[in-house]
């Protein structure tokens, strides 16, 4: 392995579209959704580690998730868990990454992650990524990875490839960058996906220290000032009062929006290895093994008629879920919480909304 190549995975999301399994004292990262015997956070790091040394994979989480971190991934370095005490978005996360990575080794290439991402054919993953770091490794360039989309998606973010300045990449073609566009409406996603200029947004990103800690610098100075300052104090027993006062002060922003729709240095890697951010239970239920009557069924035992197109999904081992008459229904038991409705994002995205502040707070 390459002991340069290093990997940042982004860990510090509440997963509030899978409530009531993904809660704020355990959220979706932390849970095996998907019932592999792994949480997302586990399948991330195992995946990573395959090509990267475990000493050079870090975990950027917030404060709260400390202990869960440590607990489900033993092998990471207790100083590559990176704590965040405020939630201030996916820019700042890779500033403190960047910033203390650099006092390590300033020569590391870098793959960022999300946690929380299914990923199909690994071995395709994993084969592109290290194309990606490779190239990056010897290029001032920003890569995304974008996935040519299946479906006019209205909960995944859009990328328009630029034909017209194609990019050799070792033999693999990567592209410009035209234009960002975030969760467009269905009449938009349509246009972007019959266009074929467009691919999703994966979230993706690999680069060298030196060139993102250069484009911060220039479009993101402040940011880029606060975590600067901390330089020797990285490593020590004095960083955790450091990022606490930075992040008092620190911009909240994407990196999306605040860095790769500025830079002159983006390029994006069209890939293949079936992916989905898995941000949703309908998305979820997109990806998963389903039943003859296209039911997937996460319970200890159930018994169902009538039943189609549909979530169940059960965490009490005991329990017997008895359902009849559902077509297009999500069904999600917790040992506190009964979450019945149909299954379309829009009409779940509602129902938490709508629910009264003072009711909901006890089951977040």
């Amino acid at each position: 392995m390459n002991k340069n190549h290093y990997c940042i995975i982004m860990a510090g999301g509440i997963g509030s579209r899978f409530w009531p399994v993904s809660r704020n004292a355990k959220p979706k990262q932390f849970l095996d959704i998907l019932g592999m015997g792994k949480s997302f956070l586990q399948q991330t790091f195992d995946r990573f580690s395959r090509i990267i040394p475990v000493e050079n994979i870090l975990v950027v989480t917030s404060r709260q998730y400390k202990d869960l971190v440590m607990t489900q991934i033993p092998d990471i370095l207790p100083e590559h868990v990176l704590l965040e005490p405020y939630r201030r978005n996916t820019a700042p996360c890779i500033a403190y990454a960047t910033y203390k990575l650099m006092q390590k080794n300033p020569k590391a290439t870098v793959v960022v992650a999300p946690s929380d991402h299914l990923i199909v054919n690994e071995d395709i993953f994993l084969t592109t990524i290290k194309n990606g770091l490779n190239y990056a490794e010897r290029h001032n360039i920003l890569m995304t990875l974008g996935v040519k989309p299946s479906r006019p998606e209205t909960a995944y973010g859009y990328i328009q490839v630029n034909m017209n300045v194609p990019v050799d990449m070792d033999g693999n073609l990567a592209y410009g960058v035209k234009t960002f566009t975030e969760k467009p409406n269905i009449d938009l996603a349509k246009v972007f996906v019959d266009s074929g200029e467009f691919l999703w947004n994966a979230g993706i990103f690999i680069w060298n220290l030196s060139t993102i800690k250069y484009e911060l610098e220039k479009l993101q100075p402040g940011i880029a000032g606060l975590f600067s300052e901390g330089n020797k104090l990285y490593y020590t027993d004095m960083e955790d009062d450091f990022i606490n006062q930075v992040y008092e002060e620190c911009t909240s922003i994407s990196v999306d929006y605040g860095i790769m729709e500025k830079t002159d240095k983006a390029i994006i890697y069209p890939v293949s290895f079936g992916w989905s951010d898995l941000g949703t239970w309908d998305s979820l239920y997109a990806q998963v093994d389903k039943d003859e009557n296209n039911n997937h069924i996460q319970s200890a035992e159930s018994m169902l008629a009538n039943v189609s197109n549909s979530i169940v999904v059960s965490e009490e081992k005991e329990k017997l879920i008895v359902i009849n008459g559902l077509d297009n229904y999500m069904v999600i038991n917790t040992d506190d919480v009964l979450l019945i409705c149909p299954r379309e994002e829009s009409i779940f995205k509602n129902i938490l909304t709508d629910m009264p502040l003072k009711d909901f707070n006890d089951y977040q």
